[in-house]
Parts: C-alpha cells; sequence; structure tokens
C-alpha cells in the first residue's frame, strides 16, 4: 500500500464534502499539473491518504481511500488529465496544521513542505505513521 496526500481549498472542496459523497466517493478532478496526475497514475485501489485543507486552515483534517485507479477526467475533454476517485475514511481527532508539519524534523523531507503547491503529493511510511501519531491517531491506519 501506498501513502498520499491531496489538497484542496476548503471553500471550493471540503473534507465534510467529500464525506458527504459517502462510501461512492467521487472523482478528485481538475488537476492540471503533471506530476500530480502521474502520482494519480501510480495509485491502486486501498490506497490512503491524508485530505489537506489548503488556503484556509492549512491542517490535515482528514484520512481517504483511493477507490477508482487513475481514469480520464471528466472536467475536460483533454486525453492528457486523469484522476482517481477517493472516498472519506475519517476525520483525524487532531487536526495537523503546516506549522506542525513543518516543526517536526521526523517531516523536514516531506512533500508537504518541500513542494508545497503539488496538490497531490506522496507521503512515506515514516511520514504516515508520524503525522498519524500527531494526529491522534496511532496505530496508523
Amino acid at each position: 500500500m501506498a501513502y498520499w496526500l491531496f489538497k484542496s481549498e476548503p471553500s471550493v472542496f471540503s473534507f465534510e464534502a467529500l464525506q458527504a459523497k459517502g462510501k461512492a466517493g467521487t472523482q478528485w478532478d481538475g488537476v492540471r499539473n503533471y506530476l500530480a496526475r502521474n502520482n494519480m497514475r501510480a495509485m491502486r485501489i486501498g490506497d490512503l491518504g491524508f485530505f489537506y485543507h489548503s488556503n484556509e486552515g492549512l491542517e490535515i483534517v482528514g484520512i481517504v481511500e483511493v477507490c477508482a485507479l487513475a481514469h480520464q477526467d471528466t472536467t475536460t475533454e483533454d486525453a492528457r488529465w486523469e484522476c482517481v476517485d477517493i472516498r472519506a475514511v475519517r476525520e483525524v481527532p487532531k487536526p495537523v496544521t503546516l506549522v506542525d508539519v513543518k516543526a517536526n524534523p521526523a517531516l523536514a523531507r516531506m512533500a508537504l513542505v518541500t513542494s508545497m503547491r503539488l496538490s497531490v503529493q506522496p507521503v512515506t511510511d515514516d511520514e504516515w505513521r508520524e503525522v498519524c501519531r500527531m494526529a491522534g491517531l496511532d496505530p496508523a491506519p
């Protein structure tokens, strides 16, 4: 299993909006960055990810699961752009802020710190466990 981080502005699409989609989830559409798209192409069903509220909140607020492999993004006819579907798994007991992530030496190389603008990012196993610990999820799912 691999781990990921999905970023969204809560005023555009929040974790609560994803929760409202239920088990079916929704496509993670609108991504127009090749590296983020390639990250989605690498995903497998059952992979887990953090849901990060960007611009407003600046915090990891939930856990998501990939529930459909990369497919054509229905918000464009351009075949270059693909997306996966994700569904909400659970809120984290304690949101983990960007300030907290940056202050933790164990997370100094995390893409959230080094590639802040990337909307779909890989998360290493160690980063996953550390952020889950910080969020009050110990052991990590």
